[in-house]
């Protein structure tokens, strides 16, 4: 079993020079590099403080310059803002300058003031994620690029540098919509599951992307699916709920609000209280999305996973640096 983290750099409350976030975001890669970690995942988010990372690709250069064995995932490039020819070209050239550690994820977005911002119609931002992905793989995949799409057209274009890694860095996408899972096992590209969905979800979708995967001659086996989970440790249940708490109504004030309508709401509408209201978005992080509890809770919450939602990499989101830590010293070791 895999273990990485979902590295977001998030300024709540700006309360500390952006300077600091970063700072503290290095060491803590440095410790993985040196604990057991399989790779780091680098959150991209454009315009708010909940994580203040506009660039993965620059970021995942630094990362690299301060590790040695930890690979460096995006996680995600937000593919439907991007020219993709420029994607295929900055994503190939940090694999070349990583000796070949990156993993790429690359996702749609969610947050309507990108879409606004980046002048991409919402409407259009599912075509032009999954044509953009199409097309970086063509890239790396074929000496010189022909193409002719929705979106774009190209002709005898060689895309330079191709990737270290060939025919290309192992490459997820990060989807949550049952079209677009369908969509990722049809193409046989790899799966990425996010952190905001119920364990039971995560287990639909799982059945539902083997069935499109083996439909259209592809299979599930060998294939790692990360699986993100919000993360809150502590030596007893009572800290640890505590801090998932304070984690969650983060989340909840910075990402899963009215404002930032679509998938988020989505997922609350489908989780009702008795059939009658939508569940309260703290608990629904509490109960059965975050891990959260004492060492040995999570332990047992990691193994459940195992069992039943045939978890086999997990990408952790910690809700606190002592969470980290914890988990670093006392969960970890016991798991690898």
């Amino acid at each position: 079993m895999k273990f990485s983290v979902l590295q977001f750099f998030s300024w709540p409350g700006r309360r500390v020079p952006l300077e600091t976030v970063y700072e503290r975001a290095m060491q803590r890669m440095e410790i993985m590099d040196q604990t057991g970690y399989d790779a780091v995942w680098l959150a991209e988010h454009h315009f708010t403080d909940y994580s203040v990372c506009p660039s993965v690709h620059m970021m995942g250069l630094h990362v690299a310059s301060k590790t040695k064995h930890l690979r460096i995932g995006t996680g995600i490039s937000l593919a439907a803002f991007y020219h993709p020819l420029r994607l295929a070209e900055e994503v190939a050239l940090l694999d070349m300058l990583t000796g070949g550690r990156v993993n790429w994820g690359a996702g749609r977005g969610f947050d309507p003031t990108e879409f606004k911002a980046f002048g991409v119609p919402r409407e259009e931002s599912y075509p032009r994620f999954r044509e953009a992905v199409n097309i970086v793989h063509a890239a790396w995949e074929q000496e010189r690029l022909n193409w002719h799409g929705d979106y774009w057209t190209f002709e005898d274009v060689e895309v330079l540098p191709k990737p270290k890694q060939q025919p290309h860095p192992p490459s997820w996408v990060g989807v949550s919509s049952e079209g677009s899972i369908r969509w990722a096992g049809q193409q046989g590209y790899g799966l990425m599951l996010g952190p905001h969905g119920h364990y039971s979800e995560m287990a639909y979708k799982r059945e539902m992307y083997r069935q499109e995967l083996e439909a259209h001659g592809h299979t599930i086996e060998g294939r790692e699916i990360p699986m993100t989970r919000f993360l809150a440790v502590a030596d007893t249940d009572a800290e640890a709920e505590e801090i998932a708490r304070r984690g969650a109504s983060w989340v909840v004030g910075a990402y899963f609000n009215s404002s930032k309508s679509g998938n988020a709401s989505k997922v609350l509408e489908a989780r009702r209280d008795n059939g009658t209201k939508p569940m309260d978005p703290v608990q629904h992080y509490l109960d059965g999305v975050a891990l959260h509890g004492s060492p040995e809770r999570v332990i047992d919450q990691i193994h459940m996973l195992r069992e039943e939602m045939y978890l086999d990499s997990l990408m952790c989101a910690p809700l606190s640096h002592s969470s980290f830590m914890t988990f670093t010293e006392k969960v970890l070791p016991r798991l690898l």
